[in-house]
């Protein structure tokens, strides 16, 4: 069983957005291989009207350049990237996600996909802002199994 195909046997009933890509991740890439029900909530969209689009069609004018740009150099490279987005729904309303992609490599070491976990969070009231972990938090938390397993492996978590 492969990666990918591990991941969409788990992620179909997370609540936590699951999406996987192919490794391309140049214009007009990448697009968008698996997505579950979870992320369709999301992005206010039905599952096969995500599959074979690229994320890109979750930006919009608020969509900072500058994350965008740092989650490019982070997918070149081959690395993690994890941090927050304004994405915008079908319907045009705008929500900020947190972001965790990552690289699926296969034995040889060659990146095979990339998953992403995303959520929605709110900005924090009345805390202060040291740093963009500690300004939001998920605007819905989760007690379900795979919860767990993805903080077990630090899903959602700055290292």
């Amino acid at each position: 069983m492969t990666g990918f195909e591990l991941i969409r046997a788990f992620a179909h009933d997370a609540t936590v957005g699951v999406v996987v890509t192919d490794p391309m991740i140049e214009l007009p890439g990448p697009t968008i291989l698996y997505a579950n029900a979870a992320f369709g909530r999301l992005a206010g969209r039905e599952l096969d009207a995500i599959v074979g689009q690229s994320p890109r069609f979750m930006q919009g004018r608020e969509t900072r350049r500058e994350t965008l740009d740092a989650f490019h150099r982070a997918l070149a490279a081959g690395e993690r990237f994890h941090s927050y987005l304004t994405n915008y729904r079908a319907d045009g309303t705008k929500y900020r996600a947190e972001i965790d992609c990552r690289p699926l490599r296969a034995a040889d070491g060659r990146i095979e996909n990339f998953v992403s976990f995303e959520r929605e969070v709110l900005r924090r009231k009345g805390r202060p802002a040291v740093n963009a972990a500690g300004r939001y938090e998920p605007s819905d938390e989760s007690k379900n199994v795979l919860s767990g397993a993805l903080h077990a492996l630090g899903v959602f978590m700055h290292s």
